[in-house]
């Protein structure tokens, strides 16, 4: 990325979102094209392990019904170094409420998670009742989007430019549709709906941008 792009990433992150929309459409074709190229650094960013954790969530972005989009379902820890690393995509598609809750399940099982986050807005109180039929002492937490998804990524990008995040191996499939977010608007990338790439915003949204008390790190 060039020292100038960089700049206007930063310039853009100040702004608050109506003003950074027209920012952005005030840019030159080529720098448009930069910038989406520049806003998800992959390659940059792989590791083969992650560190001691001190945190781990399992964020799920349920599907509207069996036939539609992907159930989202993606881990991430904060380690020891105060950054964030994707431990795993364990996102299904085309399965009934039961079986994609036992996924979820399984997955924070895995990975020790200490919270679940499950998007409400697709299905209500029957996110819940599901996941808490597959396992009754699931640390769930439900959230409720105000904002479209690509909204919601734009402040996880800057996490990625900023060096904070890493992917423990490579997810391609979520990789994919994290490069279909363009940036100020709209989404052109795999799929009817970015879902894997929606359940990272909100694992990442948690551990490393909402304000909490110091954790300890967790003892294997």
């Amino acid at each position: 990325m060039s020292d100038g792009m960089r700049a206007v990433l930063w310039r853009l992150a100040a702004l608050p979102p109506d003003r950074r929309r027209v920012a952005i459409m005030e840019l030159s074709e080529p720098q448009k094209r930069e910038l989406h190229n520049a806003w998800w650094l992959f390659e940059a960013c792989r590791v083969g392990a992650a560190p001691a954790l001190v945190r781990t969530v399992v964020a799920v972005d349920p599907p509207a019904s069996a036939e539609g989009d992907a159930c989202g379902i993606v881990a991430v820890g904060l380690g020891e170094d105060g950054r964030g690393y994707v431990l795993e995509d364990a996102s299904v598609r085309g399965l009934s409420p039961e079986v994609w809750a036992r996924a979820v399940v399984r997955c924070a099982t895995r990975h020790r998670a200490d919270r679940v986050i499950a998007e409400k807005n697709q299905g209500g109180n029957m996110v819940a009742s599901v996941l808490f039929a597959a396992d009754a002492a699931l640390p769930l937490a439900l959230v409720h989007a105000t904002q479209g998804k690509t909204l919601r990524a734009e402040p996880v990008s800057l996490l990625y430019e900023q060096g904070r995040v890493s992917h423990v191996g490579g997810f391609p499939d979520l990789e994919d549709e994290l490069c279909g977010f363009v940036i100020g608007g709209g989404y052109d990338g795999p799929g009817g709906s970015p879902d894997r790439a929606d359940a990272l915003v909100w694992a990442l949204s948690e551990l490393l941008l909402k304000k909490r008390k110091a954790a300890r790190v967790r003892q294997l």
